[in-house]
């Protein structure tokens, strides 16, 4: 690429070409005089430095929207995890009021087991009144039948 400068003092014209290093030819001895030439080669310089500035910036924008991309792809899988979490730990209260319903339930069928151990408990006991009582009836019984047959004989 060319660009065209407006010597300063006698309106010539300096071509100079944009490549790694810039080459400028100065028209008339005069000019280097008073350092024109140097303040174009100072002025190529910065405007590479701006160009390599230019790039950085380029590069850091890159960069920057790259982590951005990689930020919110890990704000997403973040809060997926956590609504996963969310989702084991209301599994969790549910198999926990599951657990404690079912302790409920058994201490019920535990006191019923209890009570039914006390019925039959009660039932054995009014049973071996029963039975004595049977007993000593018998036993009464028996004493009224002998009596009775050493009466007869």
């Amino acid at each position: 690429m060319f660009d065209k400068h407006k010597n300063q003092e006698g309106g010539e014209m300096v071509e100079e070409r944009n490549q790694g290093e810039e080459k400028i030819e100065p028209i008339s001895n005069s000019s280097n005089q008073i350092g024109i030439g140097e303040l174009m080669g100072k002025r190529a310089k910065l405007e590479e430095a701006i160009d390599y500035v230019g790039l950085m910036i380029k590069n850091l924008k890159d960069k920057r929207t790259l982590l951005e991309k990689d930020v919110e792809e890990e704000a997403v899988d973040i809060k997926n995890l956590k609504e996963k979490l969310h989702k084991v730990s209301e599994y969790i209260d549910e198999e926990n009021k599951g657990i404690e319903e079912l302790a409920n339930k058994r201490k019920q069928v535990e006191n019923e087991a209890d009570e039914v151990g006390s019925i039959i408990n009660n039932l054995r006991e009014k049973l071996s009144g029963v039975d004595r009582v049977i007993d000593e009836e018998g036993v009464k019984v028996r004493k009224i039948k002998e009596s009775r047959e050493s009466l007869s004989e």
